[in-house]
């Protein structure tokens, strides 16, 4: 018989490896079916953003459909979970985002790790990561705590596509999605070394969320 703990981190570890297949994958799909960036972004994001509905949809039920270890601390700050549940959590989330990454490699003739060269260096780019976290635990929190469950995955999903835009660095806001994308030189891709800075600023974007939401959506 299955336990709860082991049937919750496959899901986290399946969910995660689909989000990042929808996310490279995607974006090596449009570089290929286009040159024009604005439209590739336009691709990668509706691509993403309908991967995520539907993971939501699927393993929110089982595993809180988490897909981020930002996500994974808001719920262990809450006292949701415990730490060794977390730290579960947030290993299978990346070991997942990677093997979605090499799979997107892969099936589009890529060597399985192809470090990216792509540079996300820039300050107003980790600014951006720090909004972009922001604004998703924003959202989480807030419909979780105005009990409109059945409102979230159409709320995230619709969140990161538009952020996309409304970002310059195109919202990663997930450090499991951050670190994978380093193992794919394409459209989504960002550099080893980029990589620390943009996760920093994810877990701050995070923390500063959790604060204002306990003012505006107290328990």
């Amino acid at each position: 018989m299955v336990t709860d703990l082991p049937r919750r981190l496959t899901a986290e570890l399946v969910g995660t490896f689909f989000l990042l297949l929808a996310v490279v994958g995607s974006g090596i799909m449009a570089e290929n079916l286009s040159t024009d960036v604005g439209l590739q972004l336009l691709e990668n994001s509706f691509a993403t953003a309908g991967a995520l509905t539907c993971l939501i949809l699927t393993f929110g039920r089982v595993s809180g459909a988490h897909f981020n270890p930002v996500v994974t601390l808001w719920a262990r700050l809450e006292g949701d979970i415990e730490t060794k549940t977390a730290a579960s959590y947030v290993a299978v989330q990346v070991a997942g985002a990677i093997l979605g990454v090499m799979a997107a490699n892969v099936i589009f003739e890529l060597d399985v790790v192809n470090w990216s060269t792509r540079d996300r260096s820039d300050p107003a780019l980790w600014l951006s990561e720090i909004i972009a976290t922001f604004g998703l635990l924003m959202v989480i929190i807030g419909v979780v705590r105005t009990r409109k469950d059945h409102w979230v995955a159409i709320s995230v999903a619709t969140y990161i596509g538009g952020a996309y835009f409304f970002t310059s660095s195109t919202s990663f806001a997930n450090p499991a999605v951050t670190v994978a994308r380093t193992f794919s030189d394409t459209f989504a891709g960002i550099r080893p070394a980029d990589a620390p800075m943009f996760i920093a600023c994810q877990f701050i974007g995070c923390l500063l969320a959790v604060a204002v939401m306990r003012v505006t959506h107290p328990q």
